[in-house]
């Protein structure tokens, strides 16, 4: 029994010591991992409440464009991108002011909106459209040089087509119709043959002549 106790307390005072040294330093390891836990659960809350707000506010943009009330869809949309730029809707909301600016003659305001679309945005799909449609409003600008480097930009394979056929275009508003063709020669190729959009770039094909590249 006196050998068990001594055993007993060479072993408590080994934790004792153990403890001394090293004790600080686990009750920090342990705060920091409770406070850690406890900012995790605070952003995951904080993400969805800041999720649902700004959902609310994109369907109250998008109704108001249905009625065509401007004011309101503004005020929406600015919104998003000043308070929720961080959520899905901010970069959407871009796009539907942009389109909205474009078709009231303010190709300025468009564009600003769509390159923060592309510059926010983490869907790639979305990233292509908001560059298609940045090219577009350059081209409408005859900004031509700054519409071929944004459809220079990487994109998916599932946007190549209008790429290249948008890329034509400001070929061929530049005066270049022998490399417009070329592009909607890719752009046509690319196309499957029951997608509807193909006949467009055929039209254009047979518009400027010549054989195929």
């Amino acid at each position: 029994m006196a050998t068990y106790d001594l055993d007993e307390q060479e072993r408590l005072d080994e934790l004792k010591a153990w403890w001394k040294r090293w004790g600080n330093l686990v009750l920090i390891a342990a705060a920091v991992v409770v406070a850690a836990a406890g900012g995790w659960r605070y952003w995951q809350q904080r993400t969805l409440t800041q999720s649902l707000e700004a959902a609310a506010v994109y369907e109250r943009l998008t109704q108001s464009l249905s009625v065509n009330d401007t004011k309101v869809a503004r005020e929406s949309g600015g919104l998003l991108i000043d308070q929720y730029a961080g959520t899905a809707y901010a970069p959407r909301a871009a796009l539907l002011l942009a389109k909205l600016n474009a078709g009231v003659g303010d190709p300025k305001s468009a564009q600003a909106q769509l390159e923060w679309a592309v510059a926010h945005t983490k869907e790639p799909a979305l990233k292509d459209l908001a560059r298609l449609r940045l090219a577009a409003v350059q081209l409408d600008q005859k900004a031509f040089d700054a519409a071929l480097k944004t459809l220079g930009a990487s994109h998916s394979d599932a946007f190549a087509p209008r790429f290249e056929d948008l890329k034509g275009d400001v070929l061929f508003a530049q005066g270049k119709p022998a490399e417009a063709r070329a592009a909607y020669h890719v752009a046509f190729g690319k196309l499957a043959e029951d997608d509807p959009y193909r006949k467009i770039v055929e039209l254009k094909l047979d518009a400027l002549g010549g054989p195929l590249p």
